[in-house]
């Protein structure tokens, strides 16, 4: 072998490339706390949610005191994210450098892993020059570099079970073997344990891979009933924890209602969406430790309905602008493009743009090419994103489709370069 084809070689194999995407997060997070003092980054990045809670954990007190106070038990997030940040806690101590090193070391593996799937399904779907495409798209994309360092939250994990998931669907879809079912449920379970968002698809992935393995492999009705029993199984214990401390239904996580109203308020700033500007943490800990979890939640639910009957048409246009900011990262891409001091600005909204566009030609060359994948790779993406549509958004929230929306642009690529560049001219473009 020459040694031009032993490069290529190398450079199309899933863990050369996996290696590579490792290598570039960790060369951010490298940058990041040689320009960032390290007290800073010990506490920082650790001030939320997930760092509170995991605290509470890690000194023995189960998973509660949301805002870093004794306000007792919350069910505010999943509970596998802040379980493994309490683990960083308890071995490398709480709200250290060393923490915040192992937490995004950990989120760096999580995103570099999603190279795997990503390789796997695009080689699945279309052909092995995809999947390299794609994935070496993902090393350098420049969200997947920024968010295992920038937020030390279950997102870097969120993006490898999403891909994952879908992998998955396509895989179970072809077989009617019980363990493979079951492998797939606990998958199911642990992406909802984590992100709760992801299980949107769930009701639509689950059945359109039940009804194809019927069709390819004659599975019977038992395997796909069972493994969606697991699932409900898996997810027991937390919703039973969750009744027992606050006398409701919370199956996973019991947010919802703070997330609506951060979006929709009376506190309302025409240059915020839903006036998060003007909404200080210290008013909202105050209130919660005054109200409780369970009545601070319900208080909330009230604001935001009340400010939704009050205001439908500046609700549609809140929700217009999260549309567009969900898809872009800004509610304003071409002004912010072009009136931006950050170069990073500017290339994370043109690499929105074109993943967005290209995304819905992908979807659409897929349908035409009649490819039996068309329909969980389509449905992932246009459901996920629909709770922030109506709650709020950001860039991150939509970043576990990043891979989706990367594998749909290289096949739109694929097939455009096809069809202005056959190989035999006098022949149609070849399908996807």
């Amino acid at each position: 072998m020459t040694r031009a084809p032993r490069i290529l070689l190398i450079l199309s194999s899933a863990w050369f490339i996996a290696a590579a995407a490792l290598t570039a997060r960790v060369t951010f997070l490298g940058h990041q706390q040689q320009q960032i003092p390290h007290e800073i980054l010990a506490q920082a990045p650790f001030d939320n949610e997930a760092g509170n809670i995991a605290l509470a954990l890690s000194q023995g007190h189960g998973f509660s005191n949301l805002f870093r106070q004794p306000t007792g038990p919350t069910a505010w997030l999943a509970p596998v994210y802040p379980l493994l940040l309490s683990l960083i806690f308890r071995v490398f101590g709480p709200f250290t450098f060393s923490s915040f090193l192992a937490a995004t070391l950990l989120n760096t593996l999580f995103s570099a892993a999603v190279t795997f799937p990503l390789y796997a399904l695009a080689k699945k779907i279309a052909s092995r020059g995809v999947a390299i495409a794609a994935s070496w798209l993902w090393v350098f994309l420049p969200a997947g570099i920024l968010m295992p360092t920038v937020w030390i939250w279950d997102t870097s994990l969120s993006v490898l079970l999403a891909t994952t998931l879908i992998w998955a669907t396509l895989r179970v879809s072809e077989f009617a073997n019980t363990k493979s079912w079951l492998a797939y449920s606990v998958l199911w379970a642990l992406a909802l344990l984590t992100n709760p968002s992801l299980g949107i698809a769930m009701p639509f992935l689950f059945l359109w891979a039940a009804t194809r393995a019927k069709t390819l492999a004659k599975l019977p009705a038992r395997i796909p009933l069972l493994s969606f029993a697991l699932i409900l199984l898996f997810c027991a214990p937390w919703a039973i924890r969750n009744f027992s401390q606050f006398h409701r239904a919370i199956p996973l996580r019991s947010n919802l209602a703070f997330e609506l109203w951060i979006g929709n308020n009376d506190i309302f700033d025409p240059h915020a969406i839903g006036g998060r500007q003007r909404i200080t943490r210290f008013e909202e800990t105050r209130r919660y430790a005054q109200l409780g979890e369970t009545a601070y939640l319900d208080e909330k639910a009230a604001l935001a309905r009340s400010f939704i009957r009050q205001h439908p048409a500046l609700y549609l246009r809140l929700s217009a602008k999260r549309v567009i900011a969900t898809w872009t990262g800004t509610e304003h891409p071409f002004d912010d493009f072009l009136y931006t001091d950050s170069q990073l600005a500017r290339l994370i909204i043109l690499c929105n743009f074109v993943l967005s566009i290209a995304t819905i030609a992908g979807i659409w060359l897929l349908a035409r090419s009649k490819n039996p994948s068309t329909f969980p790779v389509a449905i992932f993406p246009a459901l996920y994103p629909l709770v922030y549509y109506f709650t709020h958004t950001s860039l991150r929230y939509r970043h576990p489709i990043d891979p989706l929306l990367i594998l749909l642009t290289v096949l739109a690529l694929s097939t455009a370069i096809k069809t202005l560049w056959p190989k035999n001219p006098s022949a149609a473009p070849a399908a996807i």
